[in-house]
């Protein structure tokens, strides 16, 4: 853990580059949030879960993902913020505290300097009369790396950590998605007891029979162990971060499981959304992402988007790509579809061209924030665009009632269809506005016509249209 730059992927990825014994496989899986390395015979998983706080959201569930934590802070900046945030959540979660001193390899490390912002966070070094190890580190150089292995090993065999093997499998949920192929699956970080395939499992939110396992590197395995980081396919459904997972007896007490605790959760969390300020405009949104963890970070992203104005309501979200279900929905609540990382499928594309539904992916996580910020903006003062459709060339026309006329005419430009609004222009100035209600050809009601047809309007409008008159058709939509 620590701030940005600082170095903790560098520090990762140059650990993983030695330490592992299958130098070939060099696309580690990203999103299963956790890797393996052997040192001196014995095994090290590194959490590194990218996209979402992995400490604060665990400990809001009250599940303990890690046993020991490195604070990462670089030899030049020294304490900044994200580092006094990263020092909170360890002291929340109880574990012990390792800090690597990383870039000592640049012009203008200064070690001492770090370690003298530290004591004020009450994080004193060892060598200092304190309780904290600390180890000087370059990730580039790859100084320091081993010294910071045997550590972590030394700090485990004083904490006396062990897991047992007797008990049933048990484990967290680290990250969730949903694929297309595979269905859903969960990478989770076993805790207790040996994993195998073909048992049940199951969580507070998802539970399913083991069809598959596969260790971080994405290989399929037979049995895992504790400590063990791996990816579980074989759920009904998408189990949520943070989760405890367990293994069932069988599937029918696994689904008994999920459903207790489902309806637990519902007593005694219901879902509250509060209700806009009166007069205030809504800002409906469908999040749709790779994985569960991008869900958890843009919803909390977006929570704090202020709301003064425009109040943001996400009705609904999941993983997986953007479905025609998404669009209905999107549909029936207004709601823009927001897809980070995800595809759109194309019976979903196709009904919200037709619906006007609008659909923003995104690959990067600033940019969705930055345009929902930009749309919301639009929202408080709305552009009104006009789209002119077509032309028609008045031959006749009789008035009826109410401000109503029956117009005779023929298609010179474009198209008309039910519904447009219409101008009127004479002699090249405009002279009045009104509304097509209706639309015949034969004697007939149709829905639209085209260029060089011969159509009858009724058209409402303040103004009479005279022989000559040209009818301009066009539509109206508010531009967000």
């Amino acid at each position: 853990m620590g701030h940005v730059d600082h170095g903790k992927t560098s520090i990762l990825d140059y650990i993983r580059k030695t330490h592992i014994a299958e130098k070939e496989s060099g696309g580690i899986t990203q999103h299963i949030g956790a890797s393996q390395i052997e040192h001196n015979g014995k095994k090290i998983t590194f959490i590194d879960t990218p996209g979402h706080e992995a400490f604060s959201q665990m400990r809001m569930r009250g599940s303990k993902i890690a046993d020991i934590a490195i604070l990462v802070v670089a030899a030049v900046e020294g304490l900044q913020p994200q580092s006094k945030e990263a020092i909170k959540h360890i002291k929340k979660a109880g574990i012990p505290m390792i800090v690597a001193i990383n870039k000592i390899d640049m012009p203008g490390a200064n070690p001492d300097k770090a370690k003298r912002e530290l004591q004020k966070e009450e994080v004193v070094a060892e060598d200092w009369g304190g309780t904290v190890p600390f180890v000087n580190v370059s990730a580039k150089t790859g100084q320091g790396m081993d010294e910071l292995l045997e550590m972590i090993s030394l700090v485990a065999e004083m904490e006396n950590l062990k897991a047992c093997l007797d008990k049933p499998a048990r484990g967290v949920v680290i990250e969730s998605s949903l694929d297309s192929k595979r269905g859903p699956s969960a990478s989770v970080l076993l805790q207790d007891g040996v994993l195998r395939y073909g048992l049940a499992a199951a969580t507070p939110s998802a539970f399913g029979k083991i069809k598959s396992l596969e260790n971080f590197q994405g290989k399929k395995i037979d049995q895992a162990f504790p400590s063990q980081p791996v990816v579980i396919i074989g759920f009904e459904s998408v189990p949520k971060i943070g989760e405890i997972f367990e293994v069932m007896p069988n599937i029918e007490a696994a689904k008994q499981f999920t459903l207790l605790e489902t309806e637990k959760g519902l007593k005694e969390k219901p879902l509250q959304v509060p209700a806009p300020k009166e007069g205030q405009k809504v800002l409906n949104l469908i999040l749709k992402t790779d994985f569960l963890g991008s869900s958890e970070v843009l919803e909390e992203t977006l929570a704090q988007i202020p709301q003064n104005e425009i109040a943001m309501r996400i009705v609904g979200s999941g993983v997986g790509e953007i479905n025609l279900n998404d669009a209905k929905m999107a549909k029936s609540s207004n709601a823009v579809i927001i897809g980070f990382r995800v595809k759109t499928h194309p019976a979903a594309r196709v009904t919200a061209e037709k619906e006007k539904i609008r659909i923003m992916n995104f690959d990067i996580i600033y940019d969705l924030v930055e345009w929902i910020q930009k749309y919301m903006e639009k929202m408080k003062t709305p552009q009104i665009i006009r789209k002119d459709l077509g032309k028609l060339k008045v031959l006749f026309s009789f008035w009826g009632e109410k401000n109503r006329q029956i117009i005779g005419g023929k298609m010179v430009e474009g198209e008309v269809k039910k519904g447009v609004k219409i101008e009127v222009s004479r002699n090249g100035v405009t002279i009045n506005q009104g509304r097509l209600i209706n639309l015949q050809k034969n004697k007939k009601d149709i829905a639209d016509a085209g260029k060089g047809e011969e159509v009858g309007i009724l058209y409402e409008g303040s103004e009479k249209i005279q022989e000559g008159d040209y009818l301009i058709f066009y539509t109206q939509e508010r531009n967000f």
